[in-house]
């Protein structure tokens, strides 16, 4: 047997709430199948399975809220019933990371096939995983590390979430009730109260009911978080983009009006052959090291017609052709705007592209998206003064720019990276 959680589907979410289910008990299923869609404060995504086997129970129904990390149903594997039934797919069982948070969901490991099929499993305790025991404290991951770096004890804190459970906001909330009853007087009457002496927090206020109100929340959040604990560091350079649109028209002559390529097809291909040369850049921070990832998937960030972000993956972007970067970019937007995109796609990025340009934007520096450890931007493509061969004329220049994490990289290796991007914007005809 096993568990289907509600994963995390970026680093600043903490809930979800399961809006459809797409299976039902008995329902087979393989790796990769849509059967759930979640409402995370930023969009409603279809989250794949990451098994194969049979749906045995729903634990949570429809229009729920609950923590990341929640049992939301039970699966059956191949180890749990012997041989399959006649008509069934092949059952295999994998141990399948949540990437990039590392949480992991295994099941047993299946039985020799000269043994006979063990006896049948016990019936499905119903209980919600956070609601076993009285006396086990409920607490967000997220909330759990934030207590630790305020030094809240937990069992003080008074839960708003589903079930009692404990935000983010409910440690910093007492955080600063602490810090509001340590006033001078009090200091010259004794120690100053700990978290166990403080009073309960106070209710926090209604969550925005507007969508675009939630993600600026979310938003906002993780920003503060990245500036606060990333050390970032920024590098900028001008790019000769004569080249790259020259060959760019020559290019659209050739191809209806349907299948022609943008700028900013090259622009990601450029970025995605300079990332798989520089590992670097292309990665998380977690718990305290850097993990390089396997492969590149470029996180394209996308603004949403009712407001707001998002930075969906285009997934193994080094390996696709400019034909194929551009239809995965415009499928990307579309279903980023019509609530469908995928949960993978939400948790893969190993490093997000911004481009500003079309904005009328000549520069943007970007923050990190931890666990992240680099951001790329790109303003708009304009005519500059440019020397070249002791010369100096108007060239169509974009100015690329690079936020990194000092902890996994240095000044070296971002100007490295830069150089590559362009290097490779140079010679399109090689993208």
């Amino acid at each position: 047997m096993a568990d289907f959680l509600m994963p995390s589907l970026g680093a600043d979410m903490e809930f979800g709430t399961l809006l459809e289910w797409r299976v039902e008990p008995g329902d087979a299923v393989n790796r990769g199948d849509i059967v759930a869609v979640v409402d995370t404060s930023k969009a409603e995504i279809e989250v794949e399975i990451f098994e194969n086997g049979v749906i045995d129970e729903l634990r949570v129904p429809e229009g729920t809220r609950v923590p990341v990390g929640t049992v939301l149903a039970t699966l059956r594997t191949g180890a749990d019933d012997g041989p399959a039934p006649p008509g069934a797919p092949a059952m295999t069982v994998a141990t399948t990371p949540d990437a990039p948070t590392g949480t992991v969901a295994t099941a047993p490991s299946p039985k020799p096939a000269a043994m006979p099929p063990p006896p049948p499993p016990p019936p499905p305790v119903t209980l919600p995983q956070f609601a076993s025991e009285e006396h086990r404290l409920r607490v967000s991951p997220v909330a759990r590390r934030a207590a630790e770096q305020l030094g809240v004890d937990l069992t003080a804190v008074a839960g708003s979430g589903p079930d009692g459970a404990i935000t983010k906001g409910d440690v910093e909330r007492a955080a600063a009730a602490i810090a509001r009853t340590i006033a001078p007087a009090a200091a010259a009457a004794g120690p100053a109260p700990t978290a166990a002496q403080a009073p309960p927090p106070t209710p926090p206020p209604a969550a925005p009911e507007e969508r675009a109100g939630a993600m600026r929340l979310a938003i906002g959040a993780l920003m503060a978080r990245s500036k606060r604990e990333i050390p970032h560091y920024y590098l900028q350079t001008q790019i000769d983009m004569s080249s790259a649109l020259a060959w760019l028209e020559e290019e659209n002559l050739r191809r209806s009006v349907s299948d022609r390529l943008l700028p900013a097809a090259l622009l990601l291909s450029a970025v995605a052959g300079a990332v798989a040369a520089t590992p670097a850049m292309n990665g998380f921070w977690v718990d305290g090291a850097f993990h390089p990832a396997d492969g590149v998937h470029l996180g394209v960030a996308i603004s949403l017609r009712g407001g707001g972000l998002i930075a969906p993956a285009l997934h193994d972007a080094d390996h696709k052709s400019l034909d194929e970067l551009m239809a995965g970019l415009r499928d990307l937007v579309m279903r980023a705007r019509t609530g469908r995109l995928r949960g993978s796609e939400m948790s893969d990025p190993t490093i997000t592209v911004t481009n500003l340009g079309e904005r009328g934007v000549d520069l943007v520096h970007g923050v990190i998206y931890p666990p992240q450890v680099a951001l790329v931007g790109f303003g708009g493509i304009g005519e500059r003064p440019w020397a070249a061969d002791g010369m100096i004329g108007a060239r169509p220049v974009v100015i690329a720019t690079l936020a990194a994490d000092h902890r996994a990289s240095d000044g070296l290796a971002g100007s490295r990276f830069l150089t590559l991007i362009d290097h490779r914007l140079r010679k399109p005809e090689e993208l």
